[in-house]
């Protein structure tokens, strides 16, 4: 179905899933002191060592906004990260807590474990479909295609889906056919 046309292009119906941040911590260490939350963090901040990429360092909705919300005054200052790196720092325990997206492969491969935001800090960064508007109207089964998957992909059937790309190694269109061929009927 399609959502609204501005001037060339289509917007289509989210897929489903929510690509937002993600305050993500070591699954041994949610389960140590008991951190299900951001707010959680609170208890740890004497001695959790911060590291979040330098975007999100910088951007005031990123962590100063984040730290404000939450009232988040780590013992030491964040360390300040390239993003391919934050992944391995947090499991190799050079830093304890970091900001990630959430869908990355890297939770479920590395055993990380997503804080909820309670406080709705983070805004919804939901997939949404673009295409050309003159592509839909030469190709209509473009559009039915974009359609059946409208709100049918979760965060965690995504996380599946980049792991198996990102972390195994397979093909991006064998591991989206699996996917889409496992779909019921609408």
């Amino acid at each position: 179905m399609i959502v609204r046309i501005v001037r060339w292009i289509t917007v289509a119906e989210p897929l489903g899933f929510n690509n937002t941040f993600a305050i993500l911590v070591r699954t041994t260490d949610a389960r140590s002191f008991g951190l299900h939350t951001i707010d959680d963090l609170s208890k740890v901040t004497d001695r959790f060592r911060p590291g979040f990429g330098h975007e999100f360092l910088q951007r005031e909705d990123g962590f100063p906004g984040l730290s404000r919300r939450y009232g988040l005054t780590f013992a030491t200052p964040p360390r300040a990260m390239e993003l391919s790196l934050i992944y391995p720092a947090l499991a190799d325990r050079q830093v304890d807590v970091i900001a990630g997206d959430a869908t990355s492969a890297q939770i479920d491969a590395l055993d990380f474990t997503m804080l909820q935001d309670t406080r709705q800090y983070f805004p919804p960064y939901d997939a949404v479909p673009v295409a050309r508007a003159d592509t839909l109207a030469r190709h209509p089964e473009v559009g039915r295609a974009l359609g059946r998957l409208a709100g049918r992909i979760l965060e965690t059937d995504m996380r599946a889906m980049n792991r198996a790309v990102d972390v195994e190694h397979q093909s991006p269109r064998e591991v989206a056919g699996r996917f889409v061929s496992g779909l019921p009927p609408r």
